[in-house]
């Protein structure tokens, strides 16, 4: 297969650079799992995180700056991609501040009318409305956090590091690794509204850092960063209420210096898939709604540091952005889901944070 044809998926890639450096890549995935850099583009600081619309039309990106470290505030930016994996091109739409430093993450709900962004540095969240030509409209609500955790560095204050809007769009649902908390807030439509409605706290020092619903709507899963855990909720649609189930380890019995970091679902939900860095692996568990969790491998995750990864659409590879060894990485499952393999492909981009692929 060439580059630039439709067979395969198209990956953008997140990465820390400054603004006059690329940060934001392309990347077509062959259907075998290849690699191949299509092009890249600078101009935003610390494009650490982005996400695609769900129609596949935009692409949102966080600029992971803060006032006090950067002389700059918190930004999300919106992009129109043009094109497909032959000649794609973003084009600049508008960007906004996220009144908040070092935002880190970015949520779009199902309709793609409204994004949430998280405001590590400040331990804030925001929405913002998506017109529809996919550029931003003005913040709509805000939310500000307060309180401290148990571990002194990383808990000295809140610190939201992820939020994903429920299946039927009523709440959203924000994780402060901070405060140990997991915040159930109800939003109206427009997004103009967030109201507490529900808060679940984790064990101490856990460090709540991504989530992800199951796609039945009924359950949902949240990686612990400080202790190296994954949680399982019920969640109770009909008042947006979270139940604790199950906590298990990501990592294999012994001392190891390590810290969780990214949480993804095979296309079916019978496993999730978590990112170690430091121990510098991914953890495979499989789900049943009656038995909950199971973990069924830990294996390589190719190089050092996977801060986040991707599975692609056809569920076959998993790309993982290993940040400190300046790559992107894929591999294949090995006898179906359960289990991942060693990696077939690697493709150089310096300090790679985010992945986000989708069908080219």
């Amino acid at each position: 297969m060439t580059p630039g044809t439709s067979e395969g998926a198209l990956a953008f890639v997140g990465s820390y650079a400054p603004a006059g450096r690329p940060g934001i890549h392309a990347v077509l995935v062959t259907n075998t799992g290849g690699l191949h850099h299509l092009r890249s583009w600078s101009g935003v600081h610390n494009p650490s995180f982005l996400c695609r619309h769900p129609r596949g039309g935009y692409l949102y990106v966080v600029g992971e700056t803060g006032l006090a470290t950067d002389g700059l505030p918190g930004a999300v930016h919106a992009f129109r991609v043009d094109g497909g994996a032959g000649n794609v091109d973003l084009i600049p739409l508008n960007s906004r501040t996220t009144s908040g430093d070092h935002p880190c993450h970015i949520g779009v709900d199902a309709d793609g009318t409204r994004l949430a962004v998280s405001n590590y540095g400040s331990g804030t969240a925001a929405v913002f409305p998506i017109r529809p030509d996919g550029s931003l409209g003005e913040m709509a609500s805000f939310a500000q956090h307060t309180g401290t955790g148990l571990h002194p560095d990383r808990q000295e204050g809140p610190h939201v590091h992820s939020s994903c809007f429920t299946p039927d769009g009523r709440f959203l649902i924000v994780v402060d690794l901070g405060i140990d908390r997991v915040m159930v807030y109800r939003i109206d439509r427009e997004g103009a509204s967030l109201n507490l409605a529900h808060e679940v706290r984790t064990a101490p020092g856990a460090g709540p850092r991504h989530i992800v619903f199951h796609p039945d709507g009924r359950h949902l899963f949240v990686v612990n960063e400080l202790d190296n855990t994954i949680s399982l909720f019920a969640y109770r649609a009909e008042d947006g209420s979270l139940v604790p189930a199950q906590t298990l380890s990501t990592l294999p019995e012994g001392d190891f210096q390590s810290i969780a970091a990214d949480i993804h679902l095979s296309p079916s939900g019978h496993h999730v898939y978590v990112s170690n860095r430091g121990h510098d692996s991914l953890t495979v568990y499989e789900f049943d709604r009656v038995r909950g969790l199971a973990l069924t491998a830990i294996r390589t995750c190719g190089g050092r540091h996977p801060r986040g990864f991707a599975l692609t659409p056809d569920g076959n590879h998993v790309l993982v952005a290993n940040r400190s060894s300046d790559e992107v990485v894929s591999i294949p499952f090995s006898n179906g889901p359960a289990d991942i393999g060693v990696p077939t492909a690697r493709i150089p981009i310096p300090e790679p944070s985010c992945v986000t692929v989708t069908d080219s």
